[in-house]
C-alpha cells in the first residue's frame, strides 16, 4: 500500500522536541511530493498538536504481545500533506506530559515504552495488503524495526524484498540498557553479539539497528566522517567503521513554507535578500518584546535558540557573557535545559537588564521572531550532526557564529572569504569563541558589506527536495522498487 514507511518517535506539527520532528515534518511530504506513496508511524502522546487533523480509529486492539502476550494498542490514522500518519497509542506508555524525559532525567521504562512501538509498527505494516519497499527508521527510539525486519524476513516471504534504513540524527542517543531487556525484546539470541545488539554487555539499540539495516544514514556528510573518528563516534566508532560500507551522509534541508521571512505568518513585517528594511523593523519589535533597551537598535544583537546543554556550548556562551556585556551588544537565548543553565542565566538577566534576555522554555512565534530580529546567530555546538537552526538563520539574513563542526561546517561559508555567510572557529573554546563575536561585530560595522553578506546567506538554498531526491537515490540504489 505505501511504498515507503518511515518510523520515528515525533513529527512536526504533531509531536517535535527538536530537530528529529522538524526533519520528520518535512522528508515524508517530500518524498511523497515525488509521487511515492508514503506513510509515517509515531506514537500518540498525551500531549500533541491535532488542530484541524481529523483522526480515524484503525484499529482497537491490534495485538502486540509484549511486554504481556494479550497487550494491544490503539492504531489512529491521519492525512497530512498528501501522507498517511498513523498512531501507535497506548496510555500507560504515551500519555505523559513529556515524551522522553523530565528534568529529573529519563523515564526509567523508556526501553520498554520504545520496544513496544518498535513492535506495533512491523506488526502494523504487516496488516497492509502489500508490504512497504522500504521502511525507514529514525533514531534509537525505532531502532528495533530493522532488527525485527531483518529476521521477520527469514520466515516470512511477506518481507523477501522489504529493505530497512536508518538514520542517525543523534550518536550521542544510542538506546542503551540492560542485557534483561533483549531477551525480552523478541530478539533471537544470535542477535546478541558483538555484530549485533551487544554492547559492553548492554543492549544497544542503535548499534542494532546499524547492524542489521541495508543502509544507514547521517544527517550531513561531514558528520558521516566524523563519527568515524574517537572524538565524535560515542564508543561506537570501531564498530560503525566495520560497518562504513552502507554509511551515507545527507544533508537536512530546510522547511521554507515555514521557515522564510518573507512569507512568515509569525513576523510583524515580512521581508527578503532585495528588501533587508523589514529586518530592522523586525528587530525593533523584538526588542520591544524582551523589554531590550532602545540603545540595541543602532549596535549588534545576538539569538541563542537551543537547548540548555552542555552539546550546544550554552556553557561556552556563559562563560564569555560579562566580557559580551562590556562590548555594548545585546544577547537573547530561548531555551530550556539544564537547571543550573537555566538558574545562571536568569540571574545574568537580573544583572543585565535590558541588554540581556532568557526565555525559558521554546514556543514557534518567539523562534521565529528571534530569527528575524537578531543581527547575528550564536550556536557554538560541541558537534552538531546537522543543525537547522543555523540552516534558518541564513534565510533570516542572521548571519551564524559558529562551531566547525558537523553540519555547521557543511552549510556556513566562513568569513573573510569573498561569498562568507557567516562564521566558523575551530574547536568549542570561550576565547575562540569571542574571538568569532569579535570579528562578527567587526564586520557588522561595515553597513554595505554587512548588508551584502545578508544578501548571500539569504539566498542559500538547502531545500528538502534536493534531499528527498538523495534518498530515493539512496532506495533505489538498494533494489528498492519505487
Amino acid at each position: 500500500m505505501h511504498e515507503v514507511l518511515y518510523v520515528t518517535s515525533e513529527m512536526y506539527p504533531f509531536s517535535k522536541t527538536g530537530g528529529l520532528g522538524d526533519v520528520m515534518g518535512a522528508l515524508p511530504p517530500s518524498i511523497c511530493s515525488k509521487g511515492i506513496k508514503t506513510a509515517v508511524i509515531t506514537p500518540f502522546y498525551g500531549r500533541m498538536n491535532l488542530d484541524g487533523h481529523k483522526l480515524r480509529l484503525v484499529y482497537s486492539d491490534l495485538h502486540i504481545g509484549y511486554p504481556w502476550p494479550d497487550t494491544t494498542a490503539e492504531i489512529y490514522h491521519t492525512e497530512y500533506e498528501g501522507l498517511s500518519v498513523y498512531f501507535v497509542a497506548r496510555g500507560e506508555y504515551f500519555d505523559r506530559r513529556h515524551y522522553y524525559n523530565t528534568h529529573s532525567g529519563d523515564y526509567f521504562d523508556n526501553c520498554e515504552r520504545f520496544i513496544f512501538f518498535c513492535k506495533a509498527v512491523v506488526k502494523l505494516a504487516r496488516m497492509q495488503p502489500s508490504p512497504p519497499a522500504v521502511i525507514h527508521s529514525h533514531d534509537w527510539q525505532s531502532a528495533l524495526v530493522p532488527p525485527y525486519l531483518y529476521f521477520e524476513r527469514m520466515k516470512d516471504s511477506f518481507w523477501s524484498q522489504t529493505k530497512s534504513v536508518t538514520t542517525i540524527h543523534n550518536l550521542a542517543f544510542q538506546g542503551r540498557f540492560s542485557e534483561r531487556l533483549f531477551h525480552e525484546s523478541g530478539l533471537p539470541a544470535e542477535a546478541w553479539s558483538l555484530s549485533g545488539a551487544e554492547f559492553y554487555g548492554d543492549l544497544n539499540m542503535l548499534k542494532a539497528s546499524v547492524a542489521y539495516s541495508d543502509a544507514v544514514t547521517t544527517v550531513s556528510p561531514s558528520y558521516a566522517q566524523e563519527i568515524l573518528g574517537p572524538e565524535f563516534g560515542c564508543g561506537l566508532e570501531g564498530f560503525l567503521n566495520s560497518q562504513a560500507h552502507k554509511l551515507t551522509g545527507i544533508l537536512n534541508g530546510a522547511d521554507y513554507s515555514v521557515w522564510d521571512p518573507g512569507n512568515d505568518k509569525f513576523l510583524p513585517c515580512c521581508y527578503g535578500p532585495d528588501r533587508i528594511k523589514g529586518k530592522y523593523e523586525c528587530k525593533k519589535s523584538m526588542l520591544r518584546e524582551f523589554y531590550m533597551s532602545d540603545q540595541l537598535e543602532d549596535r549588534p544583537v545576538f539569538g541563542f535558540i537551543g537547548r540548555l546543554r552542555d552539546q550546544k556550548g550554552i556553557d561556552l556562551l556563559i562563560d564569555i557573557l560579562p566580557r559580551l556585556m562590556e562590548k555594548d551588544v545585546g544577547v537573547i537565548v530561548l531555551g530550556e535545559g539544564d537547571l543550573g543553565y537555566e538558574a545562571r542565566l536568569l540571574e545574568y538577566m537580573e544583572e543585565y537588564q535590558g541588554k540581556f534576555c532568557v526565555q525559558i522554555g521554546y514556543t514557534e512565534d518567539l523562534a521565529h521572531g528571534i530569527q528575524a530580529g537578531s543581527d547575528i546567530f550564536l550556536m557554538p555546538s560541541r558537534y552538531e550532526p546537522c543543525g537547522l537552526t543555523q540552516i534558518y538563520a541564513l534565510r533570516f539574513g542572521t548571519p551564524p557564529v559558529a562551531t566547525a563542526v558537523g553540519g555547521l561546517r557543511d552549510t556556513i561559508t566562513p568569513y573573510p572569504a569573498e561569498d562568507a555567510t557567516g562564521f566558523t572557529f575551530e574547536r568549542p573554546e570561550p576565547e575562540l569563541f569571542f574571538d568569532a563575536i569579535m570579528q562578527a561585530v567587526e564586520a557588522w560595522q561595515d553597513r554595505d558589506g554587512w548588508e551584502r553578506m545578508i544578501g548571500r546567506a539569504m539566498r542559500k538554498e538547502f531545500t528538502w527536495d534536493r534531499s528527498a531526491d538523495e534518498y530515493i537515490n539512496l532506495y533505489r540504489k538498494l533494489g528498492a522498487r519505487i
